[in-house]
């Protein structure tokens, strides 16, 4: 068994450094570190709660994540947040912490098979998992398919594991609903200067290979900026910058790492904080109808790598959202152009999404549905007793139903001139509530003129 498999082997049980030691009894100190191939952050990968930075609100005196693991009684969970915040670490603590057994799959390269198997395993081990249950950690969940998240649903209510996920991009819209509600969902940040600030410190104080060596940081701010609170980055580029600059002593300064990282990395980081302020701003230049100001923000994304399918995705929601009403067919060109990119991929997959996005851009603007049905969803959340549905408004398939007075005085609108007849569709409670309100543009216009004639209790 050579180093690198003797690493892999006690990594769970031992820190990086004192394996090494242990590796290195009786060679050179300044012996080289490279034959390890194990990256500075994952050498200084934190082992326990009281060494992990950052995330003060999860991991902090009386936090959630912290009760949980200090009472050992440990549930499911979704982990969301940018990359490089310590998603992945919180997982791992949990399980070396608990001595429970762990697994890891990787939504990427992993299928139902993969699963089932993990599953599987769990179960025939359950008799030797004394600790409790054996946690499944699955990074990119939001990349598994809805059977593959189907498979998950049966081992997870059961507690054949505790599921531990991470995601980069929101779990309402990308984790299937009954597995959303097995789970709790807990927000990361990106890290703070000083959060950095710890991570640097420790790591050219701390770290086998960095604290043998004379290496002074003078200047932060381009290490700060690029990383965009990224900690894996930020080791990177510091890992980068010590092993391209072998001169002891080593003074870092921002012009030194600019020099080293050769380019302006932070034009868009499709995994970083960038991702967030850039797509914010592609949507507010749709919505505010600017097609130059879209097609910028849509070209730095493609030119910095980002997923053509999460901007189309994302057209979709605008289409419905912002457009609405005003032009309906906005939401048939998006979904349109979704199924376009899937199909034909990048690079030709620009062009729909380049149509998509100046249409949008220039399409009249409506939020006149998003808005009703925000007004509804609060009128039933606010509403402790839910009223019964009118009687006439029920079915009655069975003659007791019909005994009762179902269906009793409902009036079939096709039997009345113009197809229209004025009866009461809301509960007895909610008469005369308006939740639509049509919004100013040619489409609803008309729209208003017709409710108005029709519905003169709602005030059209």
């Amino acid at each position: 068994m050579d180093k690198r498999q003797i690493l892999i082997k006690f990594e769970s049980y031992f820190d990086f450094n004192t394996i090494y030691i242990m590796l290195n009894k009786g060679y050179r100190e300044d012996e080289s570190l490279s034959s390890a191939y194990i990256p500075l952050a994952e050498r200084l990968r934190p082992r326990t709660l009281d060494d992990y930075v950052g995330q003060e609100h999860l991991v902090g005196k009386d936090s959630v994540l912290r009760k949980m693991l200090e009472s050992g009684d440990v549930k499911s969970f979704i982990l969301w947040g940018p990359p490089g915040v310590g998603k992945t670490t919180i997982a791992k603590i949990m399980a070396n912490t608990l001595h429970r057994e762990f697994y890891t799959l990787s939504a990427v390269s992993s299928g139902v098979k993969d699963v089932r198997d993990v599953i599987d395993k769990a179960k025939n081990n359950r008799m030797f998992a004394v600790e409790g249950a054996p946690i499944l950690f699955i990074d990119e969940i939001h990349r598994f398919n809805k059977a593959q998240q189907d498979a998950l649903l049966g081992a997870v209510e059961e507690g054949t594991v505790v599921l531990i996920g991470a995601t980069t991009e929101n779990p309402s819209f990308e984790v299937i609903t009954p597995l959303l509600s097995r789970c709790q969902v807990y927000v990361l940040k990106p890290l703070e200067h000083s959060d950095l600030d710890i991570l640097l410190n420790r790591a050219l104080k701390e770290d086998i290979i960095l604290k043998s060596r004379n290496i002074t940081v003078k200047e932060k701010e381009a290490l700060f900026s690029f990383c965009n609170g990224d900690a894996r980055k930020l080791l990177n580029i510091l890992e980068l910058v010590s092993s391209t600059n072998p001169d002891d002593p080593l003074v870092i300064d921002d012009e030194l790492v600019k020099s080293s990282l050769q380019q302006n990395i932070a034009l868009y980081d499709k995994n970083g904080e960038q991702h967030y302020d850039i797509i914010s701003a592609f949507i507010k230049s749709m919505r505010g109808s600017d097609p130059n100001g879209a097609i910028y923000w849509m070209a730095r994304m493609l030119a910095g790598g980002e997923d053509p399918l999460f901007i189309a995705r994302r057209m979709v929601i605008l289409a419905a959202e912002d457009v609405g009403l005003a032009n309906p067919n906005a939401l048939l060109l998006a979904n349109a152009c979704f199924d376009t990119v899937h199909k034909v991929g990048m690079p030709e997959a620009r062009i729909p999404l380049a149509e998509t996005c100046i249409y949008l851009a220039t399409s009249p603007k409506s939020n006149s549905a998003y808005m009703a049905i925000d007004s509804a969803l609060a009128t039933v959340n606010s509403t402790s007793d839910a009223p019964p549905v009118p009687l006439h408004l029920r079915n009655a398939p069975t003659r007791l139903m019909k005994d009762l007075g179902y269906h009793k005085d409902y009036k079939y609108a096709h039997s009345y001139e113009g197809n229209f007849v004025d009866q009461e569709f809301l509960p007895d409670a909610l008469k005369a509530t308006k939740f639509y309100d049509p919004g100013n543009n040619k489409r609803e216009d008309e729209i208003r003129a017709k409710l108005a004639a029709l519905w003169k209790k709602y005030n059209y």
